[in-house]
């Protein structure tokens, strides 16, 4: 199957999940990231504002803010493909990009290679640790860098999903990062054991 008919099929699910139990699943998330020690050893982490559906990560931006974590949001580039990262604080002024997502106005944002943890939202996810994207190729682009690394992967890359956007298998390209991890409202999947 194409990944154009699997990204129709998987929003779909994922789009037809009621407010209610959106909301229930953000909290029993953050809840199971939290017992699992996902933030432990992150200083900085790349979170997003869900969009069209996504999976809500407020609650766990908010605990790892209140953790005293460095809690970064991407920036879209004025040209090009690979984003930016800029922090969020109390007084963060904040302003809409291209796609009218709310972004961070940071003068000095962060590269993904600053991050400890980078939490992404997907499209459909598999087994083999595969995500399925919505297409932009955004995030492909800022993680290009991690192909060339055999041992030290950094930042770790978490998936953020839910249950129904599991699949057996996704297709899959050679310039695609395999994630980490993908945390969904039932569990955190671990795909690499350096994952604590």
């Amino acid at each position: 199957m194409n990944k154009s008919i699997l990204r129709q099929q998987l929003k779909a699910a994922r789009n037809a999940i009621r407010p209610h139990s959106r909301k229930r699943a953000a909290r029993v998330a953050a809840r199971l990231a939290l017992r699992a020690g996902l933030l432990l050893r992150a200083r900085r982490i790349g979170f997003y504002l869900p969009q069209h559906g996504e999976f809500d990560v407020g609650p766990l931006m908010n605990r790892a803010l209140g953790m005293g974590r460095e809690c970064c949001l991407p920036i879209l580039p004025a040209r090009g493909r690979v984003m930016r990262f800029g922090r969020l604080g109390d007084k963060t002024r904040m302003t809409p990009n291209c796609y009218g997502i709310p972004e961070p106005l940071d003068s000095t944002p962060r590269s993904a290679r600053q991050l400890d943890v980078l939490l992404m939202p997907l499209v459909g996810f598999d087994p083999a640790g595969h995500r399925l994207g919505m297409g932009g190729g955004f995030y492909d682009a800022t993680l290009a860098f991690m192909r060339h690394r055999r041992h030290w992967r950094k930042p770790r890359l978490i998936g953020v999903a839910f249950e129904c956007q599991k699949v057996d298998r996704l297709p899959h390209d050679p310039w695609d990062i395999p994630l980490d991890a993908v945390l969904t409202e039932r569990r955190l999947y671990r795909f690499n054991r350096t994952i604590q």
